[in-house]
Order: structure tokens, then C-alpha cells, then sequence
């Protein structure tokens, strides 16, 4: 219940597309090590997220008795601020060991665009500010405070959508291709080849990202009331319900739009009738839009407000969860 808060839940999902991908480039290559240390790393910042955001929102008065959303751990007492801090200090700390040992260190034999490279530059930028980010998300006094920053708060400020839509999709779908090419292929991410499987595995990512988003806008409209009183400024009090409401149907209905798009380019790549099957695997996530349709009645269309979107933002997150593997499948299938 704890990791369920007001993240996406499909990281490890995000990797395993971003594996697909690279099987679109080179269907021999062996990158499911890649994708095992990039989705442990990426689940660690989630759940350290998760565990800071339950501290945060408690000390900053975002949760109190009034809270509508599912349980928080912090909030019932079930754990004190200090032990919510300590797990997730421990779990940034796993996620840094991942980083160093397993990401950031450049393969030996390749190197990235200088010879004698021994640590990935867009690696370490990725990892220390996955790990800022992973606190200043909600902010508040620990351990921001300590260094004059405790004001700062990506969700607070309403930028907690582009933070999801740019870590929990882009970033985790992306890394395993990155991490393909520059430690397996040995190509530097400069080149033309390196950079069209990169542009690919964006584009794959968007609808992941979509989707991800779309538990943050449900999460954020059944909190729009209290997180008034908490001064907590998301895009569902600056802009309202409605608002709200209209944004969440074109995430999950530009998810499934990019369906149509993905499947448009593959036809275009697949030019004997032979390979033409393959073309119709981007279509694939298409099966998943029945559970979108209740999502979208419920929450786009429907009255539902406070706790009865609890169903909702748990419902967006399966969503995901079958889209994201259907993806995978449809991207192996057709490699």
C-alpha cells in the first residue's frame, strides 16, 4: 500500500520495453542482464520516492485525518517520520551501488566517443539526478533542508506530470537501449545507426510515459481539495477539476493513438507481404483498451470525486502494467 502513492507503477515493465527495442536493432543480442540492472535501479528511485512522499506530505500537512486517498504509513502512524526517512535513505543508497557499479562504468572494450572513457557522462547525469529528484519531488526539511533547499518541490510547484512523464517513461525506457549501445554494440550514441534506435526507443516511450502520467492526474483530482489547504499547487488546483478530467482522456487516449501511429511505420518498414504480419504486432497494446474504458467513464466522464477515485488511480496503474507488457510482446514479436 505504501509503494502505491501517487507514482507509476510500471518500471520494470519500461525496462523490459526498452529490451524490445533493442531486439527491433539486433534480434541475436543478449540485453536482458541490461535491462534486470536498469529496472532494479529505476524500481529503487520509486520506491524511495514513494517512502519520501509519505514522510513529506505528513511533515508539510498534505496528510492529516482528512486525507482521502488510500492509507499512508506515515500518516496512520503506522511508522514514525524518522523510520519512513531511514527506508528510504537506505533504498537511495541501493539505487547509488546499482548506479556506480553496474551504469555509470563504461565496457572496457568500448568506450563512449573518447577511447580511454571510464565513466558514462549521461549515466552519472541520470543517476544523481534520479536521485535528487527522487527527494525533491515532494521536498520538505530532510535532507533538502540541510543544504537550504527545503522549500523545493517538483510536486508542489505542479511539474509532478512532467517529472512522471519524463523519469518513469522516457528515462525508464530509453536506459536499456542507452546501456545496449554503449556497452554491448560498442557504438557511441553519436552515430546514425546508435541514434535511430535511440529516437525509436523515445518514441516508445511516450505512451509509456502517458500512461504513467495518468495515475498522477487521478491521484492529484481526488486531492485537489485538501492539497488546497497544504499549499500544494498541482495542475489540478491551478487549472481545476474539469481541467483535470480533460487531461487524463488524452493521456490514455493518445497512448492508444500512438498504437495506430506505431503500427503506420511498421507497415512502412515491412514491405514484402511475407513481413506484413509482423507490422500489425504495433497494435498489440490495443487489447488492453478494455480496462481503459471504465478508467475513462469513471474518471473523464463520470462524477466520482475524493475517495471513490481510489479504484481509479490502482486501475490506471494495471492499465499500464497489461499496456506495457503488451508493448514488449508486440516489439519481440516483430523483430
Amino acid at each position: 500500500m505504501l509503494l502505491q502513492q501517487k507514482s507509476s507503477s510500471c518500471s520494470a515493465e519500461n525496462s523490459t520495453n526498452g529490451s524490445g527495442v533493442c531486439a527491433l536493432d539486433d534480434p541475436a543480442s543478449t540485453v536482458l542482464p541490461l535491462a534486470i540492472q536498469f529496472a532494479i535501479f529505476a524500481g529503487l528511485i520509486q520506491i524511495s520516492t514513494n517512502l519520501h512522499n509519505d514522510y513529506a506530505d505528513f511533515v508539510k500537512g498534505a496528510d492529516t485525518d482528512s486525507r482521502v486517498g488510500q492509507a499512508r504509513a506515515t500518516q496512520k502512524g503506522w511508522l514514525t517520520p524518522y523510520e519512513t526517512c531511514r527506508g528510504c535513505v537506505l533504498c537511495l543508497f541501493a539505487a547509488l551501488l546499482v548506479g556506480v557499479n553496474y551504469l555509470i562504468p563504461t565496457n572496457n572494450l568500448c568506450g563512449v566517443g573518447v577511447d580511454d572513457l571510464e565513466y558514462d557522462p549521461v549515466m552519472i547525469f541520470t543517476v544523481i539526478s534520479s536521485l535528487f529528484n527522487a527527494v525533491a519531488y515532494t521536498g520538505g526539511p530532510f535532507p533538502l533542508g540541510y543544504i537550504g533547499l527545503g522549500n523545493l518541490s517538483i510536486g508542489y510547484s505542479g511539474l509532478g506530470d512532467l517529472f512522471v512523464f519524463a523519469y518513469f517513461g522516457v528515462v525508464a525506457t530509453v536506459g536499456t537501449p542507452y546501456l545496449y549501445l554503449t556497452k554491448v554494440a560498442c557504438f557511441s550514441p553519436t552515430t546514425s545507426q546508435a541514434q535511430q534506435l535511440l529516437y525509436s526507443s523515445f518514441l516508445y516511450s511516450i505512451p509509456i510515459g502517458f500512461l504513467g502520467t495518468a495515475i498522477i492526474v487521478v491521484n492529484n483530482l481526488r486531492d485537489r481539495n485538501t492539497d488546497i489547504h497544504a499549499g500544494k499547487k498541482t495542475m489540478a488546483v491551478r487549472f481545476g477539476g474539469t481541467f483535470a478530467k480533460m487531461e487524463y482522456f488524452i493521456l490514455v487516449m493518445g497512448s492508444y493513438g500512438f498504437c495506430i501511429y506505431f503500427w503506420l511505420l511498421e507497415r512502412e518498414r515491412y514491405h514484402d507481404n511475407d513481413s506484413t504480419a509482423k507490422a500489425w504486432m504495433a497494435l498489440l497494446p490495443l487489447l488492453s483498451f478494455p480496462m481503459a474504458i471504465p478508467q475513462l467513464k469513471a474518471v473523464s466522464f463520470g462524477v466520482k470525486d475524493g475517495q471513490a477515485l481510489n479504484e481509479h488511480v490502482g486501475g490506471t496503474a494495471k492499465l499500464q502494467m497489461i499496456y506495457c507488457i503488451l508493448m514488449a510482446v508486440g516489439l519481440v514479436a516483430s523483430s
